[in-house]
C-alpha cells in the first residue's frame, strides 16, 4: 500500500507544510500494526504528482517483464470493442439492438447472465427474487477473490456514494478486496484484469434506464445506445471468460433503483 501526504503552500514559494490526515494516518498505521507490507511515498508539491505517473508507468513496464506479459496489449479489450461495433452496426441496420432475455425480472430490474452462470445460481437458491440471486451470487466469492462492481451509471457525487456504499458492505460482510468502476471508463485500465487476469473476480455489472439521451450525428444510434453496447459487449466477453457474472438493468428512476440495490445488496449478505 502506498500513501500521499496531502501538502499545501505555507508562507511563499518554496516553503512547502505537509497537512496529514489523522484519519488515513490511522489506517496506514493499523495497517502497519498488522504487519502487513506499507509504502510510504511523500509528495512535497502538487507538481510532483507528474513524478508519480512517471514512476508508476516504469513500474508497470518493469512488472510486466518480470511476469512476462506485455503490458501495453490488451487483447480482451479488444474483443470486446468487436463486440460492441458487432451490437452498434446491428442497431444501425435494425434500428434495435438484438433481443435479450432476462433471467429474473421485476417491475424495478431485470437481472441477465449467460446459461452456465445462471444454471450455477440457480442451483446455489436463486429464484424469482432480486434478493436471491445477489445472495447466491456473492457466496460463490471465497478467500482470495475479489467483487468489482461495474456501473455504466453517470459518474457523478451521489452515484460514487452509492456505490461505495455498496462495495464497503461486500467488504466489511465478506472480507474481500473490492472495487466500484464506473463505464465505459475502466474498460482500457483494469477492464483488461478482469477479462484477462485470473479468474479469482465476481462481477456485478450495472446498467439503468436513460433518463435524457442525446444523438450522434451521422447514425441511427444514440450515446445511450453506444453505451449500451459498450456494456453488453464488456459483459459478454466476462462471460465468454467464464468469469462469475451478473448483470442488473434497473428501471425507471435510477435514484430509486440504487437505494432498491444497497437495500438488496444488504439483505443478501446477512
Amino acid at each position: 500500500m502506498s500513501r500521499l501526504e496531502n501538502t499545501s503552500n505555507q508562507g511563499g514559494a518554496g516553503a512547502m507544510g505537509q497537512i496529514k490526515d489523522k484519519a488515513q494516518e490511522a489506517k496506514v498505521a493499523a495497517l502497519e500494526q498488522a504487519g502487513l507490507p506499507v509504502v510510504r511515498i511523500v509528495v512535497g508539491d502538487v507538481y510532483d504528482l507528474g513524478q508519480e505517473f512517471f514512476r508508476w508507468e516504469i513500474a508497470t513496464a518493469v512488472a510486466g517483464s518480470i511476469i512476462g506479459i506485455n503490458p501495453f496489449n490488451q487483447p480482451d479489450v479488444e474483443d470486446a470493442k468487436i463486440k460492441t461495433r458487432g451490437l452498434t452496426a446491428a442497431f444501425e441496420k435494425t434500428g434495435a439492438l438484438p433481443a435479450e432475455k432476462p433471467v429474473m425480472s421485476s417491475a424495478q430490474a431485470d437481472i441477465f447472465t449467460d446459461d452456465k452462470n445462471a444454471a450455477a445460481l440457480r442451483k446455489a437458491g436463486a429464484d424469482g427474487e432480486l434478493g436471491s440471486w445477489l445472495k447466491a451470487h456473492l457466496a460463490r466469492a471465497s478467500s482470495g477473490d475479489y467483487f468489482a462492481l461495474l456501473a455504466y451509471i453517470e459518474r457523478n457525487h451521489a452515484h460514487i456514494d452509492a456505490l461505495q456504499h455498496m462495495r464497503l458492505e461486500v467488504r466489511d460482510k465478506r472480507h474481500l478486496a473490492t472495487c466500484a468502476e464506473f463505464g465505459p471508463r475502466f474498460l482500457h485500465s483494469t477492464g483488461q484484469a478482469y477479462k484477462g487476469g485470473p479468474n479469482s473476480g465476481v462481477f456485478l455489472q450495472i446498467t439503468s434506464d436513460d433518463a435524457k439521451d442525446l444523438p450522434v450525428p451521422g447514425q441511427k444510434a444514440t450515446f445511450g445506445v453506444i453505451k449500451a453496447a459498450q456494456a453488453r459487449g464488456d459483459f459478454d466477453v466476462l462471460t465468454e471468460r467464464g468469469r462469475r457474472a451478473l448483470r442488473v438493468h434497473l428501471k425507471g428512476d435510477l435514484a430509486s433503483g440504487l437505494k432498491m440495490l444497497d437495500a438488496a445488496i444488504t439483505e443478501a449478505l446477512n
